[in-house]
Formats: structure tokens, C-alpha cells, sequence
């Protein structure tokens, strides 16, 4: 049993993965790796740049096919679905980089995801997701759960970097997501922005499990119920933060130096 902070541990984990492998022309990105993710837990993954971290996300929203292994999401093998199949079932994910519709408004982008998720998208495809106030209600609402309520009128490529990255969770959050996939969400954030994206995410746990990759290891300890690391592809070791900070082969590992957690 997993024990995580301010939440209740189920029977169950809400993501198994087991002997996961993907290869690209003979060269190993993601090899057996096998780790699990609990309701309303925040598992983070780290490792230095070409560890398989982005390669493994990819396997888990189904961009990418693997060669061996299994993925159970909610009990159920979903390792051959296609990628929205995935996100039907509650899987989304936040990418490295930003993915939003630059020359449409904040609030259109999230209105453009509700859209999505609802059961008769393609009856609303003729028109504007932002004309219609059964998808705009819901879209304003997660663009205040985000902070960017006052936000919302503003064409996205007039926000700063940090708002996009916080429109692209808002747009992620209007997909009802069981599990969120989040890939480097403090990337190319300044000192102001960062101690806020850290807040959301810890508000976040609160409602939704959290597969996080991330470079920026005091967030990764300040965030993480678990860690697990990986190089050349491997997974070496799944613990604690106390316990990966003091395991001398995975500080060597991660960065070649015993000194490299105690930042």
C-alpha cells in the first residue's frame, strides 16, 4: 500500500505498467520498465536528457506504439488503443511544449476542449465553440480553477509563457481526466511563475492522479509521493523522496555526482 500525502490509499493502483519496451532502429529508448501510479498520487520520473523519460509518456497516451509490455489503466489493458480512445478513458497530457491555438482567445482554446469531450462534438464542429454557453460555462470555470479567469478574452499569443503553460492544464482539466500525464510543466518558467505552477499542481492532487516528468528536482521533491528513475532507458529505482535522495547509486546515476540532490 502506497501512502500519500493528504489522500486516502485505495486497493488499487489506477495505472499498472509491466515490461514496457519500445525500440527505434535497433536502439533501446524504453527498456522492461514496469512501475504503478495510485489514485490521487504524484509519481514522478526523472533522469538525465535521452533516459526514455518523453519515450515512456508517449507509450502511456498511445503517440507512440510499443513493442512489448502491458498498460492497465482503471483495470483494463489499454497498451493497443489509440491515442483518444486513451483520452476518452481519463488519460491526458500536458506536452513539453506548448500545443495551444495561438490567434484564438484563452478562453476558446479551453472552450475548444470541452467541445471535444462532450458526447456530440461533432454536432457542434459547424459552429464556434465560443458561441455556445453549455461549452463557454464549463471552459471559464477551469480557466478560474487555473487562475487565468481574468485572462480569458485575451488572444493566447499575447500571454506570457508561464499562462500558456497554465491555459494548456485549463485545456487538459476540460478533457475530465482521471490521470494527468504532465511533460516538463515548469519548463522555461521564470522565478515568478514557477512557485505558481507548483501551487496548481499540489491543488491538483487533490482531485486527479499525476504521472510527472520533470528536470526541476525541487519541485520533483517538493511534489513527488514517489520517484522513479531512469537511464539509458531503464527504470533503477522507485522510492520515496527521502529515499532517492539518499541512494548513492541513483545520485551517481542521475547526474554523476553524490552532491546532486542536495540543492
Amino acid at each position: 500500500m502506497v501512502i500519500l500525502k493528504g489522500a486516502t490509499a485505495m486497493v488499487d493502483p489506477i495505472l499498472k505498467v509491466e515490461g514496457l519496451r519500445k525500440t527505434y532502429s535497433g536502439v533501446v529508448a524504453v527498456d522492461d520498465v514496469s512501475f504503478d501510479i495510485w489514485p490521487n498520487e504524484i509519481h514522478a520520473v526523472i533522469g538525465p536528457n535521452g533516459a526514455g523519460k518523453t519515450t515512456l509518456i508517449s507509450l502511456l497516451d498511445g503517440a507512440v506504439a510499443a513493442d512489448a509490455g502491458t498498460i492497465v489503466f482503471r483495470g483494463r489493458q489499454i497498451q493497443t488503443l489509440v491515442g483518444y480512445a486513451r483520452a476518452r478513458m481519463g488519460l491526458s497530457r500536458l506536452f513539453q511544449i506548448t500545443s495551444i491555438f495561438p490567434e484564438m482567445t484563452v478562453r476558446e482554446n479551453v472552450a475548444l476542449a470541452v467541445q471535444a469531450r462532450s458526447a456530440d462534438a461533432y454536432w457542434h464542429l459547424w459552429r464556434s465553440a465560443g458561441d455556445d454557453a453549455r461549452i463557454v460555462a464549463p471552459a471559464l470555470s477551469y480557466l478560474e480553477m487555473v487562475g487565468l479567469g481574468g485572462r480569458a478574452s485575451l488572444r493566447a499569443n499575447v500571454i506570457s509563457h508561464g499562462e500558456h503553460r497554465l491555459l494548456e492544464i485549463a485545456m487538459a482539466l476540460a478533457t475530465e481526466p482521471l490521470l494527468l500525464l504532465l511533460d516538463e510543466p515548469m519548463a522555461g518558467l521564470g522565478p515568478e511563475e514557477s512557485p505558481r505552477m507548483l501551487a496548481l499542481i499540489q491543488v491538483l492532487r487533490r482531485n486527479y492522479s499525476i504521472l510527472l516528468i520533470e528536470h526541476d528536482m525541487e519541485a520533483v521533491f517538493a511534489l513527488a509521493d514517489r520517484i522513479s528513475v531512469m537511464v539509458d532507458g531503464k527504470k533503477i529505482r522507485t522510492g520515496s523522496p527521502d529515499e532517492i535522495r539518499a541512494d548513492f547509486k541513483v545520485r551517481k546515476a542521475y547526474l554523476g555526482n553524490e552532491e546532486s540532490f542536495d540543492a
